[in-house]
């Protein structure tokens, strides 16, 4: 079963972004569509969600605005990929922490 690629950016209030992806092992075969499912009914307004929270790189730029800059992250998508897992964290650690926030 191929690989899962969570893609995801940062985005500050003069909307400058910082992409990146975190790709999870899938020995278990979590299909795409059940964990999209799983993912939409945890994000904040159906876009948004904490790092720190699901364990993954923080993205924000060196510099800071108290007034205007936010700490949520926003989730871009997920696709399968043949690419080698770049995370410790398993797919099932990942579900785990998504379902308990």
């Amino acid at each position: 079963m191929p690989n899962i690629k969570f893609n995801y950016l940062y985005r500050d209030s003069a909307n400058y972004k910082n992409f990146s992806s975190v790709i999870f092992g899938n020995p278990n075969g979590i299909s795409l569509d059940a964990l999209l499912k799983l993912i939409q009914a945890k994000l904040i307004d159906e876009t948004w969600f904490y790092v720190h929270q699901w364990h993954l790189p923080d993205l924000h730029f060196g510099t800071w605005n108290n007034e205007f800059d936010h700490t949520w992250h926003e989730f871009e998508s997920i696709e399968y990929t043949s690419e080698a897992p770049s995370t410790e964290i398993t797919l099932m650690e990942f579900i785990n922490l998504v379902q308990v926030h």
